[in-house]
């Protein structure tokens, strides 16, 4: 499926980029700003991230200008917080808005809803696929070769991010901070405890091993 980011803040639609790839999304960026209407025409993408600030012509005047030509879904993100702003936004034809600055895992969660909302082929969209491994994002379960595990919520929030950074060695600070986000009192072997549990798992469906340790960094998931 294609992104489409319509974001002057090189930083912020660089790191969208990063983030959905990771989800196998394919993300075009807008390069040249006086020419929306027609690069949108020329991707054809599913869905539009749009920044309100932009040079030349705000978010809303593009808004207005692709709706005359197509329905594709348009999420607005922007630093303004006035409620008048989200509401303008909507009048001028957006599905939803992301305030600056956001959590990255809730603003694709976001644009993920708002594509099973907008599009028939919703299973795709809720299955993390990566080489044989894929995770569905409903239940919970890995699967891999046709064998199956059922993760805790801690595990399946451990797999995903081995999955979205996949054969690339992913922190332990990073981990932490994904599974348990609202505690100051995690420590490494907590996580240690959960990844010896994970390894259990995977070693039942012939994955034994499949996780790589990197001393005093963190962990990655093999390709088989």
């Amino acid at each position: 499926m294609k992104i489409f980011i319509i974001e002057d803040d090189v930083t912020i639609r660089e790191s969208f980029k990063i983030e959905l790839e990771k989800w196998d999304f394919t993300v075009t960026i807008a390069e040249e700003f006086n020419t929306i209407d027609q690069q949108v025409k020329d991707e054809e993408p599913h869905i539009i991230l749009l920044d309100i600030n932009l040079p030349s012509y705000n978010g809303y005047y593009w808004c207005q200008e692709i709706r005359k030509f197509s329905t594709v879904p348009i999420v607005f993100i922007s630093s303004r917080h006035e409620s008048m702003d989200q509401v303008m936004a909507m009048q001028m034809g957006g599905d939803d808005f992301i305030e600056k600055p956001f959590n990255m895992n809730v603003a694709i969660s976001k644009i993920q809803a708002l594509l099973r909302r907008t599009y028939e082929f919703k299973k795709d969209l809720n299955v993390l696929n990566k080489g044989e491994y894929s995770l569905s994002l409903d239940t919970m379960t890995f699967t891999y070769r046709d064998q199956s595990i059922e993760c805790t919520h801690t595990e399946y929030l451990i797999i995903q991010l081995l999955l979205q950074n996949f054969t690339h060695f992913v922190s332990r600070n990073t981990l932490i901070e994904r599974c348990w986000e609202s505690s100051h009192f995690i420590d490494d072997n907590t996580l240690a405890v959960n990844i010896a549990r994970l390894r259990k798992k995977l070693k039942k469906i012939g994955l034994d091993g499949s996780i790589e340790t990197k001393k005093n960094y963190g962990y990655r998931l093999k390709d088989v």
